[in-house]
């Protein structure tokens, strides 16, 4: 409860990941307009056209780097909840290779360019396991972009000892992949787990026997959106 407290204290508005990608836009932007404006006249319908792509385009990146503050309310003990904003692309039962070589239970969330990439800790507990793995920068919708693309695997046991595996996987346009927890640290909801930098997806993986609460297709809300139950 005390950390929720504090997380209402620091109204963030804009993540800290973007900082210096809008100032170096923003200036990158304003050349541009600028040449366009003494090469053929701020007056000329060519200068016009340029601003307005140029505002628009940066106010895209200003949407993207958005990190809202949010509070989940209720309870947390044996609920999981969506780690970002997005689209629900896959719910379905896989083989987990990596790290619990068994079947698993597999909710995948594709974020597009429009929505907000900070990502937030899906249940309470404590980070059993952090690793990130180099790799291809394929379409993050497609179902091998989870084991073939640039990713970081979080590990968190929840207080009941259900182990919950979520993973950060870039997409054909991110090519950043940001962590921000460590082994041995306990987390919570309401917390941010990271960040992914333009189109990607975050995968979760839940035992079999968890109770799915969304379906393939169904929007989702970052640290809002319940998307399972844990079997307690």
């Amino acid at each position: 409860m005390v950390k929720r407290l504090r997380k209402l204290k620091k109204n963030i508005r804009l993540h800290s990941e973007g900082t210096s990608t809008l100032i170096l836009g923003g200036i990158a932007l304003a050349l541009l307009c600028m040449f366009f404006g003494f090469a053929f006249g701020f007056t000329s319908l060519l200068f016009y056209l340029v601003l307005c792509l140029s505002v628009s385009v940066y106010l895209v990146a200003v949407n993207f780097f958005r990190c809202p503050i949010r509070l989940f309310e209720g309870e947390t003990e044996g609920i999981v909840i969506a780690p970002c904003d997005g689209k629900v692309v896959v719910v379905e039962e896989v083989d987990e290779n990596e790290y619990f070589h068994d079947r698993r239970l597999m909710v995948s969330i594709f974020m597009s360019l429009f929505n907000v990439h900070a990502n937030w800790v899906p249940v309470d507990g404590t980070i059993k396991r952090v690793e990130h793995h180099d790799g291809r920068f394929m379409a993050a919708w497609l179902p091998k972009a989870s084991t073939d693309n640039e990713r970081s695997t979080v590990v968190i046991e929840t207080p009941e000892g259900v182990e919950v595996l979520t993973r950060q996987v870039a997409g054909a346009v991110a090519r950043r992949v940001v962590t921000y927890p460590a082994v041995g640290e306990e987390c919570f909801i309401d917390e941010h787990l990271g960040f992914i930098k333009f189109g990607s997806r975050v995968d979760v993986y839940l035992p079999t026997n968890a109770k799915v609460c969304v379906e393939v297709g169904q929007s989702t809300t970052g640290n809002q959106t319940l998307i399972a139950k844990l079997n307690l």
